[in-house]
């Protein structure tokens, strides 16, 4: 059963991407599976159900990333770029498909939910009473991580890693120490 599960997701991932949440009925996912309508609904109650399970693996990994920084006495901010990118990187094409179907998903909660890693992701940066500078800066620079990975999907991840996470570092104001100069890693600020 997970097997079909999975399917339907694929599926009704790529009718989505084809034609727009809005445009795809379950009918026209049911007959590109090959299967009924309720056996469709057997495993998804609705289309939005069906949405939610798709964006759910990306609700869940930002949560476990933000959580896991959270609980940290101190936030290496070059190490938090670098897996703020990674996991966008991994979710790469979740992310194209969650901003080409921005309205389908404010429905969600899934817009509040970005806003608000947003905002704890400034206090992780800056500190509990950022600037308007310093938070703008923070913006800037997920924001361009986040491009980054939808924008550059030709150039080879540890390339982009690096281009990327140097000008996230740049946008805040970090000089970004390459390995080879500090062996730590570790930003100098």
């Amino acid at each position: 059963m997970a097997g079909t599960k999975q399917r339907i997701l694929e599926v009704a991932r790529e009718l989505f991407a084809e034609q727009g949440v809005q445009k795809t009925s379950m009918r026209e996912i049911a007959d590109r599976l090959g299967i009924t309508k309720p056996a469709l609904y057997y495993h998804f109650s609705s289309r939005e159900d069906l949405l939610r399970s798709i964006v759910q693996p990306l609700m869940d990994g930002g949560e476990d990333m933000l959580a896991g920084h959270e609980t940290k006495s101190r936030v290496d901010p070059l190490e938090l770029l670098t897996v703020y990118f990674d996991f966008h990187y991994r979710h790469r094409h979740d992310l194209v498909f969650v901003m080409n179907e921005l309205t389908t998903l404010i429905d969600l909660g899934l817009v509040d939910l970005v806003l608000s890693w947003r905002a704890r992701l400034i206090t992780l940066l800056t500190g509990p009473e950022p600037t308007l500078e310093q938070s703008a800066r923070v913006v800037v620079a997920l924001g361009g991580l986040q491009d980054c990975v939808v924008q550059f999907r030709d150039v080879p991840e540890d390339e982009l890693r690096i281009a990327a996470v140097t000008a996230a570092c740049a946008a805040l104001g970090i000089e970004k120490v390459r390995p080879e100069e500090n062996r730590t890693g570790s930003p100098v600020v």
